[in-house]
């Protein structure tokens, strides 16, 4: 039984088990007794750490779903001279989460912006946070692509990078909703081919 004598794994090992609960029955579906089961923690340590359901909430948001999102996009996009290969290769390694026969959950962040950003102003404040993070890296990719040449110099770098991440979340939720990974790689086709468009004419 890990107790608040290690209160940092303790946390940890919160934040991960509310994340799970979130990402299979949403916020409001999750219940605090469900992470403390999934845990193997007792409320004292919760009450420890967090003062409330939304603050744990927060938290996972902020630190879990912030994370992931951190992580796969800024390394992905920050390494190499060509932002559009940078970007395919990310988006590679995303098609390998939707495997037949298994539930694809779609993406966390969206997940819960569609559940909770009408309906909580501090996630509303949070997860807006977290998608311009998210176009930003990748507006900052495009506009050193415009630099080194391999962007064309007619686009703005923050409205198309809006757009493409606008697209992924739909294939994502597309592909959520038919729970076939085809949808996910006949989108993600399309979306290859707008990124081609990206690059200097010949």
């Amino acid at each position: 039984m890990t107790t608040t004598r290690n209160p940092d794994q303790t946390r940890a090992t919160l934040l991960d088990a509310a994340f799970e609960e979130i990402f299979e029955h949403g916020f409001q579906g999750m219940r605090v007794d469900d992470v403390l089961a999934r845990a193997g923690l007792k409320k004292g340590a919760f009450y420890h750490h967090f003062e409330s359901k939304q603050a744990l909430g927060y938290a996972v948001l902020n630190e879990i779903i912030g994370g992931f999102i951190g992580k796969r996009w800024t390394e992905g996009m920050v390494q190499g001279e060509d932002p559009i290969q940078a970007l395919e290769d990310v988006i590679d390694k995303m098609e390998s989460y939707a495997k037949p026969g298994k539930p694809f959950c779609g993406c966390p962040l969206n997940n819960v912006a569609q559940e909770m950003a009408p309906l909580d102003a501090g996630f509303q404040e949070r997860i807006e946070q977290l998608f311009e993070g998210w176009i930003g890296v990748i507006a900052e990719a495009f506009a050193r692509g415009q630099e080194n040449g391999t962007i064309r110099k007619g686009i703005d770098p923050h409205g198309v990078a809006m757009f493409v991440v606008a697209a992924i979340e739909g294939c994502v939720g597309l592909t959520k909703a038919s729970q076939d990974p085809g949808t996910f790689t006949r989108c993600r086709e399309q979306l290859s081919g707008y990124l081609g468009t990206l690059r200097p004419n010949p």
